[in-house]
């Protein structure tokens, strides 16, 4: 395989989905984040952001937020929240993953407190 076949394979954009197929949407999407700079980023920006499933991807998130809110997703992203360990409040934050998903202007998610 020539370096030209190999840089035209990577191209390819990967579009499976992973979790769905052994989660329902429900499953995937598990809460929303309210806090003051998600509120922020909703009104200005239109970006949403969940705590979703550990092994889910984008593809994942993106299926979910048709299936569940009936809007299209313009974008994904997907960030990996570190563990984080406080000795002195004994207080422990499991890792996890949060999805931050853009939509259309003309498009809005409610969500309930």
């Amino acid at each position: 395989m020539t370096y030209r076949e190999k840089l035209q394979r990577r191209a390819i954009k990967n579009t499976e989905v992973k979790a769905l197929k052994k989660l329902t949407p429900y499953d995937i999407i598990l809460w929303s984040y309210l806090t003051e700079k998600t509120y922020k980023m909703q009104e200005d920006a239109n970006k949403y952001c969940f705590k979703v499933h550990k092994d889910a991807n984008k593809n994942d998130v993106k299926e979910a937020i048709k299936y569940i809110y009936k809007v299209t997703p313009l974008e994904v992203n997907i960030v990996n929240v570190a563990f984080k360990w406080r000795s002195q409040r004994k207080l422990v934050r499991r890792s996890h993953k949060k999805a931050i998903v853009t939509l259309d202007k003309k498009d809005k998610i409610e969500i309930w407190l």
